[in-house]
């Protein structure tokens, strides 16, 4: 049996240009964001400055963790002990944890066929429960109808806070991605858009919510020293009445995401370039459903999700395991128990009894994902789409391929 040579972890090296940064910072010993000497603006502070730059907002921070940008935009913006914050029934661990973690109790929302979130369940989830805040997660890089999901979280009066963990570099309609919403927050973990193998980072252009995120963050007296945040004089009132929540970025990190930053662009053409290659090798397969992309999304293909709605649950099982033998770890979120980074709503059992999720339950049931790095290319794209159909043949006893 042929199997795939390469991994679906392994990333691209870092950049010279990024390597060179880090050792001069290693060189001076500075790591601590902080620790500047006269005249110094330090890595994290530009980092925060160009990333602000290419949203297009006034203010940014930089952090340990994509997760923890997701625990202080929920902090900043006022949320209470036992608050209801409605976030997607799809979507990964992380982001219910961060709402666990900062004291909220999550209510999931509905999801439509193309796995975004529902309009009109969040609608119905609003009214239940009169939550203030929906944390919106742009699961695997699909971006939903921002139209819809805005108007309605205007109508209800809630604070829209995107995760934007898998959508840095996306656009919908032209605006980037993270900035819809009062809080965008970013990952720069191993295995998003920018690799620093943690960190996170959170956009704003509301400026109280900046001053608490920078003082929450663990800047201390240090807010002067920040370059995308509010004018040092304005944080007089917050600096005293805000808790230090120790989570900052170091020079490290920063140096090594500034010159991949610069890049941005251009990875999301060459993963959009692979996705669209494995894409249409899978849907040469008759029983694959892959998910449909609006004309308004700009998004960054750096994995794939489809469907097997024919399947039986062993089918997929049997399609699973032949994908593993042929060297493609190919992940189902209709599997029973989580596995890695992979697992489902119902499985999250620190969660209060959830609504009703007809559509995520049916969907979830047959959804498969598929990591796309970098270091592939279109042949590999090809070759994985030729081992796919063998193993679907196999675990269907048909031809699956015209």
């Amino acid at each position: 049996m042929r199997r795939f040579p390469k991994s679906f972890t392994q990333q691209e090296p870092i950049a010279e240009a990024a390597i060179e940064a880090a050792v001069a910072v290693m060189r001076t010993g500075r790591l601590h964001r902080y620790n500047l000497v006269e005249g110094e603006k330090g890595e994290t502070a530009l980092l925060e400055q160009e990333f602000a730059e290419s949203l297009g907002v006034p203010y940014v921070l930089a952090c340990a963790s994509g997760g923890y940008a997701l625990q202080l935009a929920l902090r900043a913006c006022g949320l209470e002990r036992g608050e209801a914050v409605l976030c997607n029934a799809f979507t990964l661990s992380p982001v219910p944890g961060s709402i666990h973690a900062a004291g909220g109790e999550a209510v999931l929302v509905d999801i439509l066929e193309d796995t975004t979130v529902d309009p009109d369940d969040l609608a119905a989830a609003a009214r239940e429960t009169g939550a203030r805040f929906f944390l919106l997660s742009h699961m695997r890089g699909h971006i939903g109808d921002m139209d819809a999901i805005v108007a309605v979280c205007e109508a209800h009066g809630i604070t829209l806070i995107e995760d934007c963990a898998h959508t840095m570099g996306a656009c919908y309609d032209g605006r980037p991605s993270g900035t819809f919403g009062k809080v965008g927050c970013f990952s720069t973990q191993t295995y998003k858009h920018l690799n620093s193998g943690e960190g996170g980072l959170l956009s704003t252009d509301d400026p109280e919510v900046m001053r608490r995120a920078v003082i929450m963050s663990g800047s201390y007296m240090l807010y002067d020293r920040h370059l995308a945040a509010p004018e040092a004089e304005t944080f007089n009132e917050t600096r005293l009445v805000t808790p230090n929540m120790s989570g900052r970025m170091d020079n490290l990190r920063a140096a090594i995401l500034r010159p991949q930053l610069a890049e941005l662009d251009a990875r999301r053409q060459r993963w959009n370039t692979l996705y669209r290659r494995l894409e249409a090798g899978l849907a040469a397969m008759a029983p694959v459903e892959t998910i449909p992309r609006p004309e308004k999304e700009d998004f960054v293909g750096s994995s794939i999700q489809f469907r097997l709605p024919a399947f039986t649950h062993d089918e997929i099982a049997r399609f699973i395991a032949g994908c593993e033998a042929r060297g493609i770890p190919l992940k189902w979120y209709g599997k029973s128990q989580p596995e890695d980074y992979t697992s489902r709503y119902d499985s999250w059992g620190y969660l209060e009894a959830t609504r009703p999720l007809p559509n995520a339950d049916r969907i979830l049931a047959t959804l498969c994902d598929l990591r796309l790095p970098l270091t592939f290319d279109e042949q590999d794209c090809d070759d994985i789409a030729l081992l796919m159909g063998d193993a679907m043949d196999q675990a269907t006893n048909k031809t699956t391929r015209g």
